[in-house]
Order: structure tokens, then sequence, then C-alpha cells
């Protein structure tokens, strides 16, 4: 049987909407480009085009993958993060919107000089968004997964990124005492472990380790708040992602500690998102 792109797109649609999918027609375009090796203009200009046995095959094979929740992004093995295509695996979080609101935050307080830490870097996204900002500046990200600091390397290399390094550790291990930064960010752990939102959606296919922390979501972002103090530079930042409903924590956290100008940005959707500090000797 012959089958148009217009109609396996459609049928698609339908499978994915039956299935629960938040957004089946992007689901089924970004899926049948990716079995195509083509741009998403080719679906519109070519909706008479006929699959061949092997095409259809290959497609049906990924969307009975998008239909059991597997992520798209884990799918085709890509996301977009700040205009940057990035290689994703299942060993890192999935690059998401809400934190390109970290890097407007930090790219604002990143000042003239000095480098610029990344913890718990995953693919690399926030600190190859800071490098391609600031070509200039040394960019060092830090991973506790061997796997996800070899995804950060090649999404680096893939992008002929040059001025960031990748170190696979906990937190501020890898790096040598005496070393500062005038800007460190992070993006931790910071899901209590018996959220509900666990069991929903694309995150039941990612890490826990990236995404749990123990003290209702807080012990990763109280332990970097503690140790970024021996690492940052007089009037550095320490910015942060976290949870919606997180901002007075974090905030406490950091004034306890004695962080200055604590304030908390709020995401695209009107969501406390971003917490960030200044340090003075």
């Amino acid at each position: 049987m012959s089958v148009t792109l217009d109609a396996a797109l459609k049928a698609a649609i339908s499978q994915l909407s039956a299935s629960g999918s938040d957004s089946p027609s992007i689901d089924a375009a970004v899926l049948l480009c990716h079995t195509l090796d083509k741009p998403r203009s080719y679906l519109l200009t070519w909706p008479d085009k006929v699959l061949s046995d092997d095409e259809l095959a290959a497609f049906d094979r990924l969307i009975e993958r998008r239909k059991q929740g597997e992520p798209v992004a884990y799918i085709v093995g890509e996301r977009e993060f700040w205009s940057l295509p990035l290689k994703v695996s299942p060993s890192t979080l999935i690059p998401r919107p809400d934190t390109e609101r970290l890097v407007e935050v930090a790219l604002e307080k990143a000042g003239e000089q000095g480098s610029i830490l990344d913890l718990g870097t995953g693919t690399g996204a926030i600190a190859l968004a800071l490098a391609s900002e600031l070509p200039h500046r040394d960019i060092v990200g830090i991973d506790l997964q061997p796997d996800a600091q070899q995804l950060a390397i090649s999404n680096a290399q893939r992008l002929n990124i040059t001025n960031v390094t990748f170190l696979q550790g906990s937190w501020f291990t890898p790096l040598q005492s005496g070393t500062k930064f005038a800007l460190i960010v992070s993006n931790p752990p910071y899901i209590e472990k018996n959220d509900p939102h666990l069991t929903q959606g694309d995150v039941r296919f990612e890490p826990l380790t990236a995404l749990v922390a123990e003290e209702n979501g807080l012990a990763d972002i109280k332990y970097i708040s503690q140790e970024a103090r021996h690492f940052l530079a007089d009037q550095g930042w320490l910015a942060f992602e976290h949870g919606y409903d997180q901002g007075d924590a974090v905030r406490n956290i950091m004034m306890q500690l004695g962080y200055h100008q604590v304030t908390t940005e709020q995401d695209y959707a009107g969501q406390d998102r971003v917490t960030l500090g200044q340090f003075q000797l």
C-alpha cells in the first residue's frame, strides 16, 4: 500500500494524540524528519511523496517508542538549546527552555573578566551557551557521570566551541585548591524524592540522580552554596535554577551563608526559577 508523507503524518498525529502526547503534531513531524533525514520544509514541499516500505517501517518504530512515553529528544538523540543543536542521551537531562533563563541571568552577571563554572553540566548546555556568547572567557563544566562528561566534550567539538573545558567528578572535587571564578552557575537536582511529577511525562525516562535531592530537594543547593564560597572571587556571583516553589527556601539558604544582593528571577511562565547572590570577601 502506498502511503504519502501527508497520510503518514496524519496517522501518526492521531496515534500520538490517543496515547496522550502533549504535542502530537510537533512530535510526529520531528520523528518523520528524523526518519527521512530531511528538514521540516521537506514535509510541506512534498506532502504527496510516497514513503518506501523501509521508511514507513522505521517511522512506525519511532512512533511506537513515543507512544510508550520515550522523550523525542532521546529518540532522535538531539535537542536545541540557546540555538545550539546538542546531542543528548539517557545519561543526561534533556535541556529545557526554562534553563535558558539561567543563561540570561548569568550573562547579566558575568562581568568583563574571570572564569565561569557550570556545576552538573550534563550535555554541557549551559556551559556551551555561555561559551558561545563569551568567546574570550574560560568556561569550565563539571559532571559526576563520565558518560555526561564525554557527551559534553563531544557537543563542544561538534559546535567548534573551544573556550570550554569539561571535567568529571562530584561538584567541586576536580578543581585545584585556590581556583577562583567570577561566576558559578548550576542546575542541580532539586526535586523531592516523593514528587508525583517523577512518574509523569518525559521525566520518567531521565536519570533520577540528575533530578532528585534529599532535604525536600534542597540538599545539593545547600552544599553548593556552602562550598562555592571557597571558589568564588570577591564580588563573584552564584546562580541556581530551582523548582517553582523553592525561591523562598533558596534565598534563605544563601542569605544565611552570607551572600549579598540575593534575589529570585522568574521564568517565561512567571514562576520563580533562578536565585542568585553575590559573594564578598
